[in-house]
């Protein structure tokens, strides 16, 4: 291999390596770009990224229009059982976004430009309807936003103050990591 890509520095395991501890679901690769990296610098761990991912208060959601132009706005999410998961009214944009195309962008970040890591996850999102896994995302959002985010389960959606809100979840298929200060940039691709 020749050109940029070459450069990069992969951190690759087969997927019986792959530490499956306490904190879930590992990337099966694990590259850092040079390119935009300090000299000497290390690739972010997954396990740095995914206490982010679910400590972040505030998400931006990019979904793709009926004309594939993009459409992002800010929301709430959970992590949990290593998936992402938000919801939406039935009728809002994001969610008529997803019914033609589920390939979208979650991101959370410090907007800061010397301190932080931002990280960028893209999946395909799924409606959630099993009344488990409902039940399950319900219990997420009342403790971590205890004070704003209570749902109860209905017929194949979350019910809130708002009425009712498709719930949705994405695995990730590819995450980047995006540290300032010491400057990095690390790609995390899953299985």
């Amino acid at each position: 291999m020749s050109g940029p890509a070459a450069a990069r520095r992969t951190i690759a395991m087969s997927r019986e390596e792959i530490p499956m501890g306490p904190m879930g679901k590992e990337p099966f690769d694990v590259e850092l770009d040079p390119r935009f990296s300090v000299p000497d610098a290390s690739a972010a761990p997954w396990s740095e990224a995914r206490r982010l991912l679910a400590e972040a208060e505030l998400y931006w959601l990019t979904t793709l229009r009926p004309d594939g132009s993009p459409h992002t706005t800010p929301l709430v999410a959970v992590w949990h059982d290593d998936r992402l998961y938000f919801c939406s009214t039935p009728g809002e944009r994001k969610v008529r976004n997803l019914e033609l195309d589920p390939r979208c962008i979650l991101m959370t970040g410090c907007n800061h430009l010397h301190r932080g890591l931002d990280i960028v996850v893209e999946a395909e999102a799924t409606r959630v309807t099993r009344t488990d896994e409902l039940a399950r995302v319900a219990a997420a959002y009342r403790a971590k936003y205890p004070e704003q985010w209570h749902f109860t389960v209905g017929d194949d959606v979350l019910v809130g103050t708002a009425g009712k809100a498709w719930a949705y979840s994405m695995a990730p298929k590819v995450a980047f990591g995006f540290a300032k200060g010491e400057f990095a940039q690390t790609r995390w691709r899953f299985g």
